[in-house]
């Protein structure tokens, strides 16, 4: 089954798309924000194309461990996509995707200048591959 793993941004939305065994995950596609359902219909649209079953967003929380506004903003969406598609959605701790994903550019040693895009996709595949591999069946 094919996993999409999904990184909520206010500008972007990065997504990436696990292999049919659910093992590795790799960047998929940035959308544009446009709106919340419109958004949500272009992520299901691709979900349904791409014969996923299973919806993964990141979410963030604070210090307290309550979602922080972007973490309301990715359950708004997640609510939003809920209505589009029949494809199960969950939740997934997302906190510091985007730094994570931008450490991994520099240990592959790409160029500061090729880093100084963004980091949506990349950041859909640490969520992604986060929730894969804690799901991961024992050996």
């Amino acid at each position: 089954m094919r996993i999409l793993g999904v990184d909520h941004g206010e500008k972007r939305i990065g997504l990436a798309v696990s292999d049919p065994t659910a093992t590795i995950a790799s960047p998929f596609k940035v959308i544009e924000h446009i709106s919340r359902l419109m958004d949500a219909a272009q992520v299901a649209s691709l979900a349904q194309e791409n014969e996923v079953g299973l919806i993964v967003i990141g979410q963030s929380f604070d210090e307290e461990g309550r979602p922080n506004l972007a973490g309301r903003r990715a359950a708004k969406f997640a609510n939003a996509l809920k209505e589009q598609t029949n494809i199960p959605i969950i939740l997934w701790d997302e906190s510091f995707s985007t730094q994570d994903a931008r450490m991994t550019r520099i240990e592959l040693g790409v160029s500061r200048k090729k880093r100084a895009g963004h980091q949506d996709a990349l950041a859909a595949v640490v969520i992604l591959q986060s929730y894969l591999e804690s799901n991961r069946p024992p050996v």
